[in-house]
């Protein structure tokens, strides 16, 4: 291969794709069975060989060749003489990694419904404008009210939970319609029955499995297997296009680079356009005109140019055009429009090559460095260098099995989401938290935590607030901290007699009762940090000030200055949106030479793949800490199944 350049073919001239312009996009068009599959395979080993990732679908089957060293055919020979690299022609596989979104053919690809989002999630089950304005304040309203919606089950449980309240509802949002809430709850039967339900969970993927490198050098091909997926072709496009809308919002800008972050192909390209609205097509070009500054080419696949509107297809520097047949005055068009699409040259005319290319032969026009095409060129297309053709169950099982996310993604993960929530009794946007057959009171204050869960238990608090005299607290991510599960903590922490000890967010005192009966039995100072006023004030009330001394306020928002180091830092942070990731990175902060701190958190940290979760992780093994995970039943007492892990993380 040329230095900083993808050899396309040759013949009379060989045609590269100068990689420094690979992020402009590109275009293969052709009939049906005139080599767009061996030119996206000639096309993927070269990027791979240059260090660049790939990601393909593979609709027929036959990408996955890419996986297997190539086997000698005359004809092959015979086209690397052709075109004059019959001396370099070598057979080679490539590094793949296998993804299927049904986790059949390859390491399952999950997303949440929320990451998703409302325009594309319409898009999936056929909504009409009106409709999909009423999704969007569907999800709305969820973010308010704390309810994640992960995956379809939490998607239905939100939706019964709104019909329920139609009424209150459009008070605020405007008119919230039974009967369009019905047929979005009929749309998710069917989807659920095209087996989209595997797709919409967790572990999501992460980007950056998608981005490697082999040991070699060369760029990992991700290969989608889309031959089940396109029985529902809605939600293989609409997959497609989410993937590219997640590399646009999270990959950072890059500018101008000598080569691609990553290459994405888009096999089958007319079903992203075809009954698009408009607003999906609005998006679909801002994504395709900005993400080349992310790093990423996008190629599009498909018969006939005419497939790719116009707004898009302008933006698709880089083409080739196998033969296109004119049986009729509609084929003549699409034709016409193919060859209209290029720089002419000269010495032929483009519409009458593009009916006579043979199997194998292509027209190709690249761009130059300074951004202009080149005159379009008649071109043998060169050999692959892998397998044409698809691979065997078990040589894909083994690679499958040495792949580096094997077990990444296999098993799903369900954590406390909308369904649960709904489920267990949530009561007007606040989770409830445990019943408990007395209330859990603070000493020498008019504070009192109720947590019911039963229709009784709720009606029998309904009945004690009626009677006044008691003061309502609310309090966000409020989950008492089991006494047994508080213990335990304790005992992590090695607490020692004279020890200073920071609890970050006291809640009710838990944690701090555990610590006072412990051994150290307050022989050294404790400071409190609560972000709610009330509890707050109760902490003050229920102990003496020189037991523990409370700090009201944002734990977040002071600095180590404030408080100075402490030997045992002990907490139970909030989780919502990766807030217990936050809390405990800025708790080590606080931590003195040779202390511990102790944590209980959400399960997540352990499986999560976006940037604050994998880097808390190398953080935790960094220092020679532990994850552990906690019994699913830990917080039963407390009234919710959230998963839980123990964090134990040493100072430096």
């Amino acid at each position: 291969m040329t230095a900083g350049k993808v050899l396309i073919g040759g013949g009379g001239r060989s045609e590269y794709l100068d990689l420094a312009v690979a992020n402009r996009h590109g275009l293969v068009t052709g009939a049906t069975g005139t080599g767009k599959t061996v030119t996206l395979q000639v096309l993927a080993e070269g990027f791979s060989a240059a260090g660049v990732p790939v990601f393909c679908a593979d609709v027929k089957g036959d990408v996955a060749g890419l996986a297997m060293a190539g086997e000698h055919h005359d004809h092959f020979a015979r086209r690397a003489g052709e075109i004059g690299i019959a001396d370099d022609y070598r057979l080679e596989a490539f590094p793949v990694i296998f993804w299927d979104l049904f986790g059949k053919q390859g390491h399952p690809i999950r997303t949440t419904i929320s990451d998703l989002g409302p325009l594309l999630l319409s898009r999936l089950l056929n909504l009409n404008a009106t409709q999909e304005g009423m999704l969007t304040v569907i999800f709305k309203i969820a973010a308010e009210r704390g309810l994640p919606i992960l995956d379809l089950k939490d998607l239905q449980a939100v939706l019964a939970y709104i019909a329920d309240r139609a009424g209150e509802f459009t008070t605020r949002y405007g008119n919230i319609s039974k009967a369009s809430v019905g047929t979005m709850q009929r749309a998710l039967l069917t989807l659920e029955y095209q087996g989209a339900a595997l797709f919409f969970g967790e572990p999501a993927l992460s980007l950056s499995d998608l981005m490697r490198t082999a040991p070699d050098g060369k760029g990992v091909i991700n290969i989608l297997a889309a031959d089940e997926l396109m029985r529902s072709p809605q939600l293989y496009a609409t997959f497609l296009f989410w993937l590219l809308s997640k590399m646009f919002d999270e990959l950072p800008e890059v500018g101008n680079p000598d080569k691609p972050k990553l290459v994405f192909f888009f096999d089958e390209a007319h079903l992203l356009f075809k009954d698009a609205p408009r607003a999906l097509l609005d998006k679909i070009e801002m994504v395709v005109r900005l993400i080349r500054s992310k790093g990423v080419g996008i190629y599009f696949v498909s018969q006939s140019p005419v497939d790719v509107p116009d707004v898009i297809l302008a933006q698709l520097g880089n083409r080739v055009q196998h033969a296109l047949r004119a049986f009729t005055p509609r084929d003549a068009r699409a034709v016409r429009a193919a060859a209209d699409t290029f720089r002419a040259n000269p010495d032929f005319s483009t519409f009458d090559a593009i009916t006579n290319l043979a199997t194998g032969e292509a027209l190709i026009s690249t761009l130059s460095r300074k951004g202009a095409p080149s005159v379009v060129q008649r071109t043998l297309i060169r050999p692959p260098s892998s397998r044409v053709g698809t691979l065997s169950p078990d040589e894909r099982a083994a690679i499958i099995s040495a792949s580096p996310v094997a077990g990444v993604y296999e098993k799903t993960v369900n954590r406390e989401s909308a369904f649960e929530k709904l489920s267990s009794g949530w009561r007007y946007g606040m989770p409830v938290i445990a019943e408990n057959e007395a209330p859990d009171p603070c000493p020498e204050s008019n504070v009192t935590i109720f947590a019911p869960r039963s229709g009784e238990a709720f009606e029998a608090m309904r009945q004690t607030l009626a009677s006044g005299g008691v003061q309502v607290v609310t309090a966000k991510d409020l989950f008492l901290t089991p006494v047994n599960l508080a213990a335990r903590v304790i005992d992590a922490a090695g607490l020692r007699t004279g020890d200073r000890i920071l609890e970050p967010s006291a809640g009710t005192g838990r944690l701090i009762d555990a610590a006072g009966g412990s051994p150290w039995a307050w022989s050294g100072e404790l400071v409190a940090v609560e972000s709610n006023r009330s509890l707050a004030d109760a902490l003050t009330k229920k102990y003496e000030p020189e037991q523990v001394r409370v700090r009201h306020g944002d734990f977040l928002e002071i600095g180590p200055a404030e408080l100075r180091q402490f030997d045992r830092i002990i907490m139970n942070p909030p989780f919502s949106r990766g807030d217990d990731i936050r809390h405990v990175t800025h708790a080590l902060r606080f931590l003195a030479e040779g202390g511990r701190l102790v944590a209980i958190m959400s399960a997540g940290v352990m499986f999560r793949q976006e940037r604050a979760a994998t880097e808390f992780r190398a953080l935790v093994e960094n220092r020679g800490g532990t994850i552990e995970p906690l019994p699913d039943d830990a917080f039963k007492e407390a009234g919710t199944s959230v998963r839980t892990v123990l964090v134990t993380i040493d100072a430096e």
